[in-house]
């Protein structure tokens, strides 16, 4: 995760620009962010159960207190994220268990796609016409390399690797 090679430092301020914009009110752009999940794979809503509960549709798990706390997290590791562009190399054993964790609750790589567009779309919605061809472009670059440290989580490479 050489990020100092992956975004320019003009990526590495956009990004910041535009999260700070977003991060005062985290659990109202984690919800617009997975509504928009759910809306683009319903398949999904099944992986999220907490005390055996399945929820009957998406509204009914983007109300409940343990999907917001999920909520909470999810905007958290975004921040971690964003908190660290310089470095986030020193993120990455905590990003590959983190992708762990979701390859054990049934996960799929692929899905990371859609979380990705949605990420994308909640971030339109809530710049609005600050969410530049530029600001997408840096937020991608980003999110794939969250995505490529979570991926490690999925294969069982040898150390040093």
């Amino acid at each position: 995760m050489e990020s100092g090679m992956l975004l320019s430092g003009r990526q590495r301020a956009l990004i910041r620009e535009s999260w700070q914009r977003v991060s005062g009110s985290p659990e109202q752009h984690g919800l617009v962010l997975f509504t928009r999940l759910f809306d683009l794979d319903p398949d999904l809503l099944p992986l999220f159960q907490y005390n055996c509960k399945q929820f009957a549709s998406p509204q009914e798990c983007l109300s409940a207190p343990e999907f917001l706390d999920h909520i909470r997290k999810v905007m958290l590791v975004i921040d971690a994220a964003v908190s660290h562009l310089e470095n986030l190399s020193c993120l990455e054993e905590y990003l590959c268990n983190l992708g762990k964790k979701h390859q054990a609750v049934g996960v799929k790589v692929e899905s990371f796609s859609t979380v990705g567009e949605s990420l994308l779309y909640m971030l339109e919605k809530c710049l609005g016409t600050a969410f530049s061809p530029d600001v997408r472009e840096a937020w991608s670059k980003l999110y794939g390399a969250v995505v490529k440290a979570m991926r490690r989580g999925w294969e069982t490479l040898p150390e040093g690797d």
